[in-house]
């Protein structure tokens, strides 16, 4: 949860650790199953530590949020003893074992270089936009406001997926599967706390969603962590209807924590009959996109 200005890192480490715990039962892992009452869900901490080869002690130490000096190997035993996706494994790493990051200044905007820009107007018919840090919608081209509205008229604060999935109802409408959705977001944001508690802005985001949203609540406390780089994603546009559209994500490797997402339609598909009849509307369907 969001505690002042940041995220508390023991905190998330803590409720991290007890959430992948609460999930797993004695028989998912080859343990005899010590009667059918339990007080609590999932593994005990002394079925986990005896997994993992740790003491009871030390995993104890580690679950109440203190990770310092802990060692690759004994975090890469407690993942496997966890059954963690790699995804769910680096989270844990970054909780663990954070790297020393230098102070970044508060109001530091993210920027897209003019190269990018440039990248996605020449992109025509593509659907495209740059991401950033916080779910933050950072560029995007003609095409990308077609289809999923003109991020233009918004302020540069609610250029936010994060916002526009939980606070915005005609997004609802947009996304077939809405949950999902959420369900993406939620993940990506919780990857960002992994990586950077200390960022401010993150945690006012948590804050205001958490306050708002009582999806976005629920879905945060969770703590589930995920990457997913490319998939099919359907839409119901207002006006060219369903919409099937192929994305894929490309992580940046300049240091900016960027990520260059486009859609495309299966050749001669009726979904890429309808984003060429968007093309052809222009502002017409930027405009309907999102109302």
């Amino acid at each position: 949860m969001a505690t002042g200005r940041t995220l508390d890192r023991r905190a998330e480490l803590s409720e991290f650790l007890r959430s992948r715990r609460a999930r797993l039962k004695p028989e998912d892992v080859g343990l005899a199953g010590f009667g059918r009452h339990r007080r609590v869900p999932g593994l005990r901490r002394e079925e986990l530590a005896q997994l993992a080869g740790v003491s009871v002690a030390y995993y104890t130490r580690l679950e109440q949020g203190n990770g310092r000096n802990v060692s690759a190997e004994v975090l890469d035993s407690i993942a496997r003893a966890l059954r963690l996706t790699d995804a769910e494994h680096a989270h844990l790493t970054h909780l663990a074992k954070p790297k020393a990051h230098k102070k970044k200044p508060a109001a530091r905007q993210q920027q897209v270089r003019a190269v990018l820009r440039q990248l996605l107007d020449s992109m025509d018919g593509v659907p495209a936009y740059i991401v950033g840090r916080c779910s933050q919608i950072l560029a995007w081209n003609r095409m990308a406001a077609a289809v999923f509205g003109d991020w233009g008229e918004l302020p540069p604060a609610e250029r936010n997926w994060a916002r526009l999935v939980f606070l915005r109802p005609a997004y609802r409408e947009l996304f077939v599967d809405w949950e999902q959705k959420a369900i993406d977001i939620v993940c990506a944001l919780r990857m960002d706390a992994g990586c950077d508690p200390d960022d401010a802005r993150l945690s006012v985001l948590v804050g205001e969603l958490s306050v708002k949203s009582e999806e976005f609540r629920r879905l945060w406390a969770t703590h589930d962590v995920k990457e997913k780089s490319h998939g099919v994603k359907h839409l119901h546009h207002p006006l060219v209807g369903d919409l099937a559209l192929n994305f894929e994500s490309f992580r940046l490797t300049d240091g900016s924590e960027q990520v260059l997402v486009t859609y495309h339609a299966d050749p001669d598909s009726a979904s890429a009959d309808s984003l060429r009849l968007l093309a052809s509307w222009g502002a017409d369907a930027t405009r309907a996109a999102t109302r």
